[in-house]
């Protein structure tokens, strides 16, 4: 089986890379569980201050794979995705993503888990479950503390594109730079990570994200029931099938 997330380490700094682009890093399964097999070992390494999150293609992440969800329904599905947002918030080294590449529906909830993300001006985000008869439960998990409540409402509902300034004045990215500037600035921002202590990063990230992780503990199960029984309904199905065939 091709891998669809590799890991590479060096110089304190754990790189994971999404490499599906068949299915533009589509949340399926295997992508998931890679995913989280790789964070737990770059966060159980000792050598590494910090992970960095990003694409090895041209998008980060296209959100739920629609053809899995779509012929084996999604309950193993959402309670993975909830379980990986939570690995991000509670690992003890601070996630940075680096965005160069759109992001749609559930990618948008690793986004909202990462402690840093710096995102190219000329990306796009886009939550689409309205579009789709669905909702977005899992990824309201780290979103709805990130957003402002207006711009929740805004985009949750109206399944409208917005960019990477708009992201950052939501509160949902860090920051957004000029794309020609973006490799730079990661490269600053775990530069200054790598000065930081281990007990100073793990402590400092443990209290940042308290809450956050208890809302993921206390709702998580909640949300994903919800979720995959939205997956499941006779409207999100005929929906997702529709968008499918217009994908071919």
């Amino acid at each position: 089986m091709t891998e669809l997330v590799h890991l590479d380490v060096a110089d304190q700094i754990a790189v994971i890379a999404l490499d599906s682009e068949h299915n533009r890093n589509a949340l399926s399964r295997q992508l998931v569980t890679e995913l989280s097999q790789h964070l737990a070992t770059a966060d159980a390494d000792p050598e590494v201050r910090a992970v960095l999150l990003r694409s090895a293609g041209t998008v980060f992440c296209s959100g739920a794979d629609l053809t899995e969800a779509a012929g084996v329904g999604m309950e193993e599905g959402t309670r993975g995705l909830v379980s990986l947002l939570r690995q991000i918030a509670s690992a003890e080294k601070p996630v940075v993503v680096e965005l160069a590449g759109p992001v749609r529906a559930g990618g948008l909830g690793i986004v909202g888990a990462a402690d840093i993300v710096l995102a190219s001006e000329s990306v796009t985000f886009q939550l689409t479950e309205v579009r789709l008869g669905l909702a977005p439960y899992v990824i309201a998990l780290t979103l709805l503390p990130r957003l402002t409540a207006r711009a929740a409402a805004d985009t949750f509902l109206t399944g409208r594109k917005f960019g990477a300034t708009d992201a950052a004045s939501y509160g949902l990215v860090t920051r957004a730079v000029a794309d020609g500037d973006l490799a730079a600035v990661v490269q600053e921002t775990l530069g200054d990570l790598r000065k930081g202590f281990p007990q100073g990063l793990r402590e400092t990230k443990k209290l940042l994200n308290r809450e956050l992780i208890e809302r993921i503990d206390g709702l998580g199960d909640e949300f994903a029931a919800s979720s995959a029984k939205l997956f499941g309904s006779d409207e999100a199905r005929e929906a997702m099938m529709a968008f499918l065939s217009r994908k071919k």
